[in-house]
């Protein structure tokens, strides 16, 4: 298994990865993600074993002080070995910034509950009503 900064030949393997999870965000629009998973300010860490993506995170940074946890995602089948824990550490050393903030799924806070954290409160803003 190798960690390396996300390229255009892991686009498919990302977005299989997104599919089977659910997350249809990316999927949906693949050259609208490559722009998201390549864009400014981002850094997104692949880990792969030759051409199979096991998983990738991506890190929104000011390269000084704040990070924010975008996409956190490992296979179903390479999860509960650590993979998750050292891509988010890889991505956020890659970015910088001395402090990560995220969102997280209920079924995901017990991973996020075993880094060194504060809880905060979060929310997702939309520009339109959602679910009213």
């Amino acid at each position: 298994m190798t960690l390396m900064d996300f390229q255009a030949a892991h686009l498919d393997g990302v977005l299989e990865l997104c599919s089977a999870e659910g997350w249809q965000s990316l999927p949906s629009d693949p050259q609208r993600a490559l722009r998201v998973l390549t864009c400014r300010g981002g850094r997104t860490v692949v880990a792969a074993d030759r051409t199979l993506v096991l998983g990738f995170c991506q890190v929104l940074s000011d390269g000084e002080f704040q990070a924010y946890c975008s996409l956190l995602l490992v296979g179903a089948n390479f999860r509960r070995q650590g993979l998750g824990r050292t891509l988010l550490l890889t991505a956020l050393e890659r970015a910088g910034g001395e402090r990560l903030d995220l969102l997280a799924e209920a079924t995901a806070v017990d991973f996020y509950r075993r880094f060194s954290h504060r809880e905060w409160a979060g929310f997702r803003i939309y520009p339109d009503p959602v679910g009213e």
